[in-house]
């Protein structure tokens, strides 16, 4: 199970099992990492475990984030990775048995609707969906799974858009309403609620908590977006 370690000026303070799906940093008490410092916005930052995968995103902080002296909106973790939230240090030791990531890579601009064609991304980020639906992608690619997912917008005004799955990881949602995680690993790809009060949906049934495995014509629906998951020869 990864952890942090809570420091200040080098003196450990505790340290915190991610064993939960989401945990919170922030001022106010509500959070799960309660930090009492006027630096640290009330609800500071995220960090989401999907699978083996922990990413961090900031929370629209005052004083923003900072990975290994990076300020940061979203990123994977990596083994020892230190975030600074103020004079606070939160060192990131993953579980032994995961494996190596590659390069951090941030989400970019989204793609401007105006000048894409189908498939065609720009940055590490695609804004395939409609404006109000995000779409990004962390993380480095695995080549372990040879078959590229490609997923393919069904309805709404971006219906014929793709998004080529090359990333080890892709987001796709509504922030605030669903957002989903679809992991690429060498088994295949898999999809998992990682927002919202509501489950995505696989061939019109909600997925069960945890990791759903994709499988070739698959049908999902993400905050109300039909979209078609295939597999490349």
């Amino acid at each position: 199970m990864p952890k942090l370690i809570l420091s200040m000026d080098g003196l450990v303070l505790k340290e915190i099992a991610l064993d939960k799906e989401k945990i919170s940093i922030g001022r106010k008490p509500n959070n799960d990492i309660q930090i009492d410092n006027l630096a640290i916005s009330g609800q500071h930052a995220l960090i989401t475990t999907i699978l083996d995968d922990s990413f961090l995103e900031d929370q629209n902080s005052t004083n923003g984030s900072y990975v290994n002296g990076q300020p940061v909106k979203k990123c994977v973790l990596r083994n020892n990775d230190v975030i600074e939230l103020g004079k606070y240090r939160l060192k990131f030791i993953a579980d032994l048995q995961r494996r190596p990531r590659g390069d951090r890579v941030e989400p970019s601009d989204s793609l401007r609707s105006s000048g894409a064609s189908t498939g065609e991304q720009r940055g590490d980020a695609t804004q395939m969906l409609p404006p109000d639906v995000l779409a990004s992608m962390v993380a480095e690619q695995e080549g372990d799974n040879s078959r590229l997912g490609i997923v393919k917008v069904l309805t709404g005004p971006t219906a014929g858009r793709e998004l080529r799955l090359a990333k080890a990881m892709t987001t796709l949602g509504k922030p605030g309403v669903q957002v989903a995680v679809i992991t690429r690993r060498p088994q295949g790809y898999f999809i998992a609620h990682a927002e919202g009060g509501s489950l995505p949906q696989v061939n019109n049934r909600p997925i069960e908590a945890g990791a759903h495995p994709l499988n070739d014509g698959d049908i999902l629906e993400i905050a109300g977006v039909r979209m078609a998951f295939s597999l490349t020869d």
